[in-house]
């Protein structure tokens, strides 16, 4: 069991993101239409609101997250090497028909050389914006119900239903949705992809209503969670990202 979940760390990533982690209880000021913006805390290591640091496994080496100072702006400063964690900000079950615009910002130094999302032993980014939604158990077909409980047996919890996964890519092409090798219940949405944009702070908006029907072939659940990684341990390389405010907005019709 220990190996399996070593093996695949997407499923500690969900389950970290789900509440396997241990962290601290949501706070009643978790603010339901937005998530705590970075630029409200200050340089060093305190998280603002209620963002929390989560590991995958005590044997993955963590990769190293810092609140910054850059571009006028208090930002997440992420290195890693040869590593995998992220941070992660709980949600209380925020509508997505209400709020299903998603923006953010994100800056990386270079790409991973090594990467490629679409061969599960190479499957490393820069940077990941991961969202998950709540759902229907009993929709699941008969595989994924039995792969939902091993992993609930491995971790003592339950897997969110659905995981959007938002990436930085080295060749795929922008907007394609690469599916998990493991189970139909993650997606990787290519955000950004090649190097024509490294260096540079970069502003993204996504339809989250619109990428979550495009992948799963349904309308989204309630939005349980927000979270970063940076993550290099299927590639053993080193890389530095930086992340700005992320926001959910009204829909605007």
């Amino acid at each position: 069991m220990r190996g399996l979940i070593e093996k695949f760390w997407v499923i500690a990533l969900v389950c970290a993101l789900a509440g396997c982690a241990t962290h601290k209880p949501v706070p009643d000021s978790v603010a339901l239409a937005d998530v705590t913006r970075f630029s409200t805390g200050k340089p060093g290591e305190v998280l603002p609101g209620s963002w929390q640091p989560w590991t995958l496994s005590k044997l993955k080496k963590s990769t190293a997250y810092r609140m910054v100072q850059d571009d006028g702006k208090t930002v997440i400063s992420a290195r890693a090497d040869a590593s995998a964690s992220g941070l992660i900000h709980p949600l209380a079950n925020l509508d997505p028909n209400a709020y299903g615009e998603l923006s953010w910002r994100w800056k990386v130094e270079d790409l991973i050389k090594g990467a490629d999302n679409t061969r599960g032993n190479r499957e490393d980014s820069p940077v990941r914006l991961v969202v998950t939604f709540a759902g229907d158990m009993e929709k699941l077909d008969f595989g994924e119900k039995m792969f939902f409980s091993q992993v609930k047996a491995m971790t003592g919890q339950q897997m969110p239903y659905a995981t959007l996964m938002y990436i930085w890519e080295n060749r795929a092409k922008k907007d394609l949705v690469i599916a998990n090798g493991h189970t139909g219940r993650i997606k990787m949405v290519v955000a950004e992809s090649g190097r024509d944009k490294v260096g540079r702070w970069q502003e993204v908006r996504r339809n989250l209503v619109e990428d979550y029907k495009r992948a799963f072939g349904e309308e989204p659940g309630a939005i349980t969670a927000i979270g970063i990684m940076t993550d290099t341990d299927n590639t053993g390389e080193k890389v530095h990202a930086w992340y700005g405010d992320i926001s959910l907005h009204k829909h605007v019709e």
